[in-house]
């Protein structure tokens, strides 16, 4: 009886071993989503109130109020613009020097900059557009982002396709800023929805593999923060390909 405990203990350790690992990173993973949807929600807390204090519907149309003329017109529509690019450069190269409180507030901080960024959407479209297509982008990031989880493919070699391809969009973005054609925009924006699409599935596979059972708390804090920009960013940017194709203009 005592052989047979010791030929199966090992079995029953690596199960145990397995539990643990399946119930962190369940842990870990609902981490980054709560990260995650705290972010999104104080991005469209912002944008919302700002939009409220800086434009009026006059009937006629929307009008700039004093605060929006001071933020959404000359120099400091780009500082506006422009800022939210530059915190998360910050996060993510000073991330490994910051405290798990400091890059949780820096992400905050991030997200409602990004909340004013987005405001003049509300400008162009529609409100009931905008409501429409987010619950299509949650829904759509949703799957994906469980397929990611939960597929045995290694998606590796689709991440290195796809970052080609975002740069690719970025730099027709750039050049249709100054051709202004809207062919090559709605090329952009569909090519953007598959992209986006895909980064969901394959950022969720990496962040998902980032995970360690033997992390401390403050790496595995500094992983989920980053985890969670990331899924973050691949929201918000399907939400806005979605929205250039979908959205209802005023």
């Amino acid at each position: 009886m005592a052989d047979f405990d010791r030929r199966v203990s090992p079995f029953g350790a690596a199960r145990a071993e397995t539990g643990v690992i399946d119930q962190g990173l369940r842990s870990y993973m609902l981490q980054v989503y709560n990260y995650m949807a705290i972010g999104l929600l104080i991005t469209g807390a912002a944008s919302i109130g700002m939009f409220k204090l800086a434009f009026v519907d006059t009937g006629a149309g929307i009008a700039r109020t004093a605060l929006g003329d001071a933020l959404f017109s000359g120099p400091m529509l780009w500082v506006v613009m422009l800022a939210p690019f530059a915190l998360v450069l910050v996060l993510s190269f000073g991330i490994q020097k910051m405290s798990v409180a400091t890059a949780q507030l820096t992400f905050w901080v991030y997200s409602a900059l990004m909340g004013l960024s987005l405001t003049t959407i509300f400008v162009v479209y529609t409100a009931q557009s905008i409501t429409q297509v987010f619950f299509i982008t949650a829904a759509t990031f949703g799957a994906m982002s469980l397929y990611g989880y939960t597929t045995k493919r290694d998606l590796t070699g689709f991440g290195s396709f796809l970052f080609m391809g975002l740069i690719g969009i970025i730099i027709a973005s750039i050049v249709n800023m100054f051709i202004g054609s809207s062919a090559l925009g709605f090329a952009i924006s569909i090519l953007g929805v598959l992209i986006f699409v895909g980064l969901t599935a394959y950022d969720t596979q990496k962040i998902k593999e980032m995970y360690s059972v033997n992390d401390d708390s403050t790496l595995a804090g500094r992983k989920a923060i980053m985890g969670a920009l990331t899924l973050y960013l691949d929201f918000i940017n399907l939400f806005l390909m979605l929205l250039r194709l979908f959205g209802d203009r005023r």
